[in-house]
């Protein structure tokens, strides 16, 4: 498709249903080209080789890709989880309040990821941490896979033995050849609608890592599993009960191929309004965006802010009965394939305006600007967190002395004391 006059427009159907279909299957797509200058759609396998040394590639002024080179700091599982105990540890240090902890040694406003470990490296803490609660559930994943792939749930430590047997190798201690994973408590209280498990993808878009400037995208969904949720073990094998990833639903019997198992955030909204009332539902969604800034702010220190680079990334977050938001992760590469009529338009209009805020008015690209765009073509995106706009009106100082304060992208409320503040991340 071309880029003109600020917007996206497609040169023929068949060209916008190959190209969706194609994002996730080639190593890179040429989005938009003119005899001046070059945008790109890459895969994050493609990426690592622009930004590889030994190719010796360096991108010009008019070139920009839609991948940090070492976006894997906050996609791959391990290194997520890895950076925000990080991030925990300096504030910690620092004497902020965000760190503060309760009684039992456990963070009172960063506790927004489940407990988790590395295997096989962490394989000795986690037996320890088990050993507190014999009878929790955890769930395993493979660091680097997507999609529900490699996924199972665990609930004795026996398990994890045949696991270490059927991959091959013969203790915890060498390690080598075997691929990384995590395991982590799993949420089993999880709110259900309609007696089902369900968590949302939402997309941030980030323009830039230092300083943090980020956007959130008024229209995610919610994914729905088929099969009404249980916590029984003799459950644990059902996949269809407890992992929402469409790619894995969509075999199930009861898969709904018109609506895709999904609803729209603003659909949840309504629900939550309804149900448990406004001020409990604009304090949910406060945390979620809450959430997101930690996240980024916990790896922006580590993240190579070239330039020439944009990220759009797909948020996966469950919400528990106590109505708390739990990261489970982040993707690079968020499906760009549609499901459903509805998903279509969504995913449309989302490459669309990521578009439009990477290159403002189809102009071409030119990566020494401020990216900062102007708010008409911001579409459905809204700014989530200006850095440079924070600090200047003292919201970040704010931010960080004030506990469990909770800004939201239209306003917000101390968590603390329920009044009203002032300041908002913009």
């Amino acid at each position: 498709f071309r880029i003109m006059a600020g917007k996206v427009k497609w040169v023929t159907d068949i060209e916008k249903s190959v190209l969706i279909n194609n994002f996730e299957k080639r190593g890179w797509i040429q989005v938009a080209e003119n005899e001046d200058w070059n945008f790109y759609w890459m895969s994050v396998q493609t990426i690592r080789n622009v930004f590889s040394v030994e190719t010796g590639y360096r991108l010009s002024d008019d070139q920009i890709v839609n991948h940090f080179p070492n976006h894997y700091e906050l996609t791959r599982k391990d290194l997520m989880v890895k950076n925000i105990k990080r991030y925990r540890k300096e504030l910690e240090k620092e004497g902020s309040p965000l760190a503060e902890k309760d009684e039992n040694g456990k963070y009172i406003y960063l506790d927004f990821v489940p407990v988790t470990f590395m295997l096989p490296a962490d394989y000795n803490l986690f037996v320890e941490e088990f050993r507190k609660n014999p009878s929790s559930t955890w769930i395993m994943k493979p660091c680097g896979k997507a999609q529900g792939k490699g996924i199972f749930l665990i609930n004795k430590l026996s398990q994890i033995k045949k696991w270490s047997r059927d991959s091959k190798t013969s203790s915890f201690v060498s390690q080598s050849s075997k691929e990384a994973y995590v395991i982590s408590l799993y949420i089993n209280n999880p709110l259900l609608i309609g007696g089902k498990k369900f968590d949302l993808r939402l997309y941030v878009l980030v323009s830039t890592y230092r300083p943090l400037r980020c956007y959130m995208y008024k229209l995610g969904f919610c994914r729905f599993c088929t099969v009404k949720y249980t916590p029984s073990t003799s459950e644990l094998d059902n996949m269809f009960v407890h992992l929402t990833n469409v790619a894995i639903q969509k075999h199930g019997d009861d898969y709904n191929h018109i609506h895709g198992g999904k609803w729209t955030v603003s659909n949840l909204r309504l629900y939550l309004e309804s149900t448990r009332g406004k001020e409990v539902t604009n304090k949910l969604f406060d945390e979620i965006h809450w959430i997101i800034v930690q996240s980024l702010k916990a790896v922006a220190p580590v993240m190579n802010n070239d330039k020439h680079c944009f990220e759009c990334y797909g948020y996966d977050i469950i919400i528990d009965d106590k109505l708390k938001p739990w990261l489970i992760e982040v993707n690079a590469s968020p499906s760009l394939t549609s499901s459903t009529a509805n998903d279509r338009i969504l995913k449309y209009n989302l490459i669309n305006d990521t578009l439009n805020i990477a290159v403002p008015n189809g102009e071409i690209p030119d990566c020494k600007w401020n990216k900062s765009p102007p708010k008409e073509v911001l579409g459905n995106y809204e700014v989530l967190y200006d850095e440079e706009m924070a600090q200047s009106d003292g919201t970040d100082r704010d931010l960080r002395s004030r506990p469990g304060q909770s800004t939201g992208v239209k306003g917000s409320r101390a968590r603390d004391s329920g009044k009203p503040v002032l300041t908002t991340w913009k």
